[in-house]
């Protein structure tokens, strides 16, 4: 039990930052008969922050253009299910503060050496028992930009030839706070004022075709995702936070090795466009240095906390070799955001998620392209109502979806989804070590940077290859928790300390 305390402790980073999403963009829309994107969208979502980094409270200003609800909604849900899972929890029983199920160990440990045969050319998995701790950053705050590390990384995104904008980092605060910011369509600010960049990943070019996704991982619960996922053979994409990669790396080797695909989502979880570029570059390069470190293979896939991101983000990611993957938006003001992370704070209900839910779907059949959901790992309520209510209801939809891996619903090999298996045919990230490569003209080609790819994806693994402490199967690792969760953050840390205790 010390151990889940541990991570517990580290997990209310996630959830006092989260609160800023709203602020940035509203939830979805009601389903509309004709193509949504015409129309302004109406928030049926959760209270903003109104602070970077601080919990959402009981009313704030939502995105622009948008109307915020400004609590938990109690309300019934406004459709029939088209399938449950017979073992779901109830709902009544999946909100903030209710008894924690038990968690979900790795089950299947790979030992070191072993082999991923679905990949071509994939190299042997490294024994996670090396992991050391004290060679990565501390838990949940942007590491430090004086490290050999990240000094190596900062050069090798100057010489990747890719032209990093001079565009001054966002204020805290989200949209509301940086109105300027949001106006300057130069800036292409994706979270304020809904631009969206030239190769940004939002959709799947199929109708009917979801890349599912799930964010903040892995963690306590993510084992029971697993399980079902693996019981109704479904692939999905995982965006993985490195301070949680670093805590439990035997879950990570198995979401790796049961083919599903592992992307960046940073060491820390910050709004990113707050950082300065040495900040970002950390926040990628360590993020990418854990997931090279336990599974042996470096993700050329991305996800923007809270889709923060602007032009000056994207090109530092494209630098490093990141494809920036975001989720579906259907009006400046509406995306496809089931907003389920939220249950575990108190800040929604789970008949609000799958009335959200709904309205996802309702639009996802409207439109004439594939979609993309956010939804996320990191809790035991977000996980009970994927796998009892949202992917059930999801398998037995008529017409059927077709649901798989970001990287797969864009018609890639899941290969391309790292480097050292990419073969640059399909997927060309750009192999020079010289730095001579120019930024692709391809705006369509995910992953389409060049002159980075190499020496920002490989001379982090040769800078750091760690050893010493062991890992513990699916223990979290002896870290110490963040230093300050920050006043303001106590009463969702004690309502996420009520999940494990």
């Amino acid at each position: 039990m010390k151990l889940a305390i541990i991570s517990a402790i580290a997990l209310p980073a996630l959830v006092s930052a989260h609160g800023l999403r709203d602020a940035h963009h509203a939830r979805q829309a009601p389903a509309s008969s004709s193509v949504p994107a015409a129309s302004p969208a109406t928030s049926v979502g959760t209270p903003a922050s109104s602070a970077a980094g601080a919990p959402a409270q009981s009313s704030a200003v939502g995105a622009p253009g948008t109307t915020a609800v400004t609590g938990p909604s109690a309300a019934s849900l406004t459709f029939t299910l088209a399938s449950t899972n017979p073992s779901a929890v109830p709902l009544s029983e999946i909100a903030s503060g209710v008894s924690s199920e038990p968690t979900v160990a790795a089950t299947t440990t790979f030992a070191s050496g072993t082999t991923p045969t679905y990949l071509p050319n994939a190299p042997p998995l490294p024994n996670a028992a090396t992991l050391a701790p004290a060679s990565y950053p501390t838990l949940d705050k942007t590491p430090p930009t004086d490290s050999p590390e990240v000094q190596q990384w900062i050069q090798d995104v100057k010489n990747s030839g890719i032209q990093i904008p001079d565009i001054t980092p966002t204020n805290p605060g989200g949209c509301p706070n940086n109105t300027e910011a949001a106006a300057d369509q130069s800036r292409c600010w994706w979270t304020c004022g809904g631009c969206k960049g030239d190769d940004d990943i939002e959709e799947c070019p199929d109708k009917m075709t979801w890349g599912l996704t799930y964010d903040d991982g892995p963690a306590l619960h993510t084992g029971k995702l697993l399980n079902y996922l693996d019981t109704v053979n479904l692939k999905a994409t995982f965006f993985v936070v490195g301070s949680r990669a670093i805590s439990y790396p035997a879950l990570l080797q198995q979401e790796y090795m049961a083919q599903h695909q592992i992307a960046v989502h940073t060491w820390s979880h910050p709004p990113m466009t707050t950082l300065t570029n040495e900040q970002v570059i950390a926040e990628l390069g360590w993020s990418k240095k854990i997931i090279k470190d336990v599974l042996g293979v470096t993700p050329t896939y991305w996800r923007p906390p809270y889709g923060d991101v602007d032009n000056r983000v994207r090109a530092i990611a494209k630098a490093m070799g990141l494809q920036t993957s975001i989720w579906t938006r259907i009006s400046p003001t509406a995306t496809f955001d089931t907003g389920d992370f939220d249950i575990a704070g108190g800040l929604t209900s789970s008949t609000q998620v799958l009335n959200n839910w709904q309205s996802i779907i309702g639009n996802a059949t409207t439109i004439d392209h594939g979609f993309i959901v956010l939804e996320h790992d990191l809790f035991q309520q977000s996980v009970d109502i994927a796998t009892g209510y949202i992917l059930p209801d999801a398998l037995a939809h008529q017409p059927a979806f077709n649901i798989m891996p970001i990287v797969q619903c864009l018609k890639k090999p899941l290969q391309d989804a790292y480097l050292e298996t990419n073969d640059n045919s399909s997927n060309p990230i750009g192999m020079s070590t010289t730095g001579s490569g120019s930024s692709s003209a391809s705006g369509a080609h995910p992953g389409s940077s060049t002159g980075s790819a190499s020496a920002t994806g490989n001379a982090a693994e040769a800078s750091g290859s760690s050893s010493g402490a062991s890992a513990h199967g699916n223990g979290a690792m002896s870290f110490a928790s963040p230093s300050s969760l920050g006043g303001a953050a106590l009463g969702v840390v004690a309502g996420a300390l009520a999940l494990f205790v």
